[in-house]
C-alpha cells in the first residue's frame, strides 16, 4: 500500500464517523424523534377548577290563616247592685233585699275589723289573727263607722251607673235603701282594673276594697252574719 492510498483511507474514514455522529446528534435533538425534551403544550388547559356553593332549598312562607274570633262571652251578675248617690253626697250600693235587712243572728267567734286611720282590715277567729289585709275606704269619710254585719254575699256584684264589676261582695250596712260592702278592686268595661295601685289610700265610695286575692280569701272564710267593725 502507498501513502495516498492510506490517506485516502483515512480521510473515507474520518467522513463515515463524522456522517455516523451527525445522524446520532440528529435524533435526539429532533422535536420528533428526541427523548430529553418533552412537547411544550401551544395552548392553556381546557377546563379550570372553581368552588360553587352547593344549592339550598329555602321553603316558600305558607300563608297561615287569620285566626277566627272567639267570641266574649260578659259575665251575666248574679245581682245588680246599682251605685248612687244618697242625699248627703255619699255612695253606697243598692243591694238584692228590699227592705234592708236587720242584722242577722250570729253564734260563731268570727270577726273583722276594719281601721280607717290606718287603711287595714283585720280578720280574727277568736282571739287569732287570721288575716291582714291592705284598705281602701271611702274618699271624704264617706265609709260609715260603727258596728254592722256581713247581709249577703255576691259572687260578682255589678253597678250600672258606672257600668262596673264588684266580685267578691259582701254587703255590710244599708244607707235607706241602698247598701254599702267590702269588694275586690272593681273591674271597667274595658278589663282594666279600677284603683290598681292605690290600695292603702282613701279612694272608694263609701265601700272597703280590698285586692282581688285578699278579697277572695274573705269571701271564702265569711259567713253572713260574721260581725263587722268599722272605726278610726
Amino acid at each position: 500500500m502507498n501513502i495516498s492510498s492510506t490517506v485516502r483511507t483515512a480521510l473515507i474514514v474520518t467522513l463515515i464517523c463524522a456522517v455516523v455522529a451527525f445522524a446520532a446528534w440528529t435524533a435526539t435533538s429532533s422535536p420528533v424523534m428526541g427523548y430529553n425534551n418533552a412537547p411544550t403544550p401551544t395552548h392553556s388547559n381546557p377546563f379550570a377548577l372553581a368552588r360553587i356553593a352547593k344549592p339550598t332549598y329555602t321553603a316558600s312562607p305558607t300563608a297561615m290563616p287569620s285566626p277566627t274570633p272567639q267570641p266574649t262571652n260578659t259575665p251575666e251578675p248574679s245581682v245588680f247592685a246599682e251605685i248612687v248617690s244618697d242625699s248627703s253626697g255619699a255612695i253606697s250600693y243598692s243591694g238584692p233585699n228590699q227592705p234592708a235587712p236587720s242584722n242577722p243572728a250570729y253564734s260563731g267567734n268570727k270577726y273583722i275589723l276594719v281601721d280607717i286611720s290606718e287603711q287595714h282590715m283585720y280578720v280574727y277567729e277568736g282571739d287569732a289573727l287570721v288575716y291582714s289585709f291592705v284598705a281602701s275606704t271611702g274618699m271624704n269619710n264617706a265609709t260609715r263607722v260603727g258596728t254592722f254585719s256581713v247581709l249577703d254575699k255576691i259572687p260578682s256584684a255589678y253597678g250600672s251607673t258606672w257600668d262596673i264589676w264588684m266580685p267578691n261582695w259582701l254587703g255590710i250596712y244599708y244607707s235607706g235603701h241602698l247598701e254599702n260592702g267590702i269588694h275586690a278592686l272593681p273591674i271597667l268595661p274595658n278589663g282594666a282594673t279600677l284603683w290598681e295601685g292605690y290600695l292603702g289610700v282613701p279612694v272608694s265610695y263609701g265601700c272597703v276594697v280590698l285586692g282581688t286575692y285578699e278579697s277572695q280569701l274573705l269571701d271564702e272564710w265569711a259567713e253572713i252574719g260574721t260581725p263587722v267593725e268599722i272605726q278610726w
